[in-house]
């Protein structure tokens, strides 16, 4: 039913008119990864994302620091209210045409006790749904891990034949959408960091069918031989700050931007080892907190010896979720690495952002 061929443009050429502004209602907000990606107008490892025609006019998330971090870098306010005690006459009483929405993934993360549709977090799609039914958009964009296509569980604990992800694809298009998804992976997209996320775009059916949807075109692949491109790796995200801890040019990579926590020879525990200098990182996760991986170079000759190890930064992580330097986390370590492990890589967001784009400059034209 929502396995579509996929069709996909070039973020790159799409041509966009920064002077009619869309307006976006964001939820589930975040400290802003995906508002930033479509927002646009910033710089990641020298290259340019142009500003893009869309205009956030509502967000909304409960993670008080991820919300200051948000409002310190966008300087406009976040709504705390738990969405599920959202009144919709809260809502700015304006048109909107994109609802966005990266609602809570740990019911349906391997890395979690993948409680499905029978964990409350895992049912906040549903007001997702209903803040839709309320602007009625002509577009939607969801994100979520990708282990929705696997998880079993329904509402009352039970498991059925269909995924998660079939269940909420079926509520979308009852809210009167052409529903698809598509799995992206970031280093597809010029992110140095391993991480899949299953997005999906509903389209109003009045307006269009999944036939109109566009998906971002990949402009990197792992060995280079299909685009020309080999996927970035860990060095090429982070290897020019490695020794440059404390530099007040630097935001987020002082000695208290590292986590302290200890590291434990011939123990297989979360966060226990290097990441790879010639490969994208693994994913960041925000259950990471201090056990954040380690850097792979060392302050040993031998590198083997953990005396030597030092975590990532929060800078660090940052760039490797590929959040331009000039974004700043001004929370605690802490609160910062639960925040950027929770956030979706703002370059992967802006090639979704351009898609999206071209696709309702498509249906416009018809």
């Amino acid at each position: 039913m929502f396995n579509h061929e996929t069709k996909t443009i070039n973020a790159f050429s799409v041509e966009t008119n920064n002077e009619n502004k869309i307006n976006v209602v964001s939820l589930f907000s975040g400290c802003g990864g995906i508002d930033l990606g479509f927002i646009g107008g910033f710089e990641y490892l020298n290259e340019t994302y142009g500003e893009n025609p869309f205009n956030i006019v509502f967000a909304n998330d409960i993670f008080k620091q991820a919300t200051e971090v948000y409002e310190d870098n966008f300087n406009h306010p976040v709504c705390r209210t738990s969405i599920d005690e959202l009144d919709v006459s809260e809502l700015p009483d304006i048109d909107v045409d994109i609802v966005l929405g990266g609602f809570p993934c740990q019911a349906f993360s391997y890395a979690g006790n993948r409680g499905g549709l029978s964990d409350k977090r895992g049912q906040l799609y549903l007001e997702m749904i209903r803040v839709i039914n309320h602007y009625k958009p002509k577009m939607f964009v969801a994100e979520n891990v990708d282990g929705i296509r696997n998880s079993r569980k329904n509402i009352n604990g039970d498991n059925v034949d269909a995924s998660a992800l079939d269940t909420i694809l079926v509520d979308f298009e009852k809210a009167g959408y052409d529903v698809k998804y598509h799995v992206l992976s970031a280093p597809d997209y010029g992110v140095p960091q391993i991480r899949r996320r299953v997005i999906i775009m509903g389209i109003r059916k009045d307006l269009g069918s999944v036939d109109d949807i566009f998906y971002p075109e990949k402009n990197f692949d792992e060995t280079g031989e299909i685009t020309g491109k080999k996927w970035r790796s860990s060095a090429d995200g982070i290897d020019d700050i490695w020794d440059k801890v404390n530099d007040p040019l630097i935001p987020n990579h002082t000695s208290r931007d590292i986590s302290k926590a200890k590291f434990y020879p011939g123990k297989k525990m979360q966060g226990n080892n290097k990441i790879l200098a010639d490969r994208p990182a693994p994913t960041i996760r925000a259950e990471h907190h201090g056990n954040i991986e380690a850097h792979y170079k060392s302050l040993l000759d031998d590198v083997d010896d953990m005396a030597g190890w030092r975590r990532l930064s929060v800078r660090e992580c940052a760039r490797l979720q590929s959040f331009p330097d000039s974004y700043i986390f001004t929370a605690s370590a802490s609160s910062a690495y639960k925040m950027i492990g929770n956030a979706v890589p703002p370059v992967m967001a802006w090639h979704v952002a351009r898609a999206v784009y071209h696709t309702l400059s498509t249906l416009e034209k018809e």
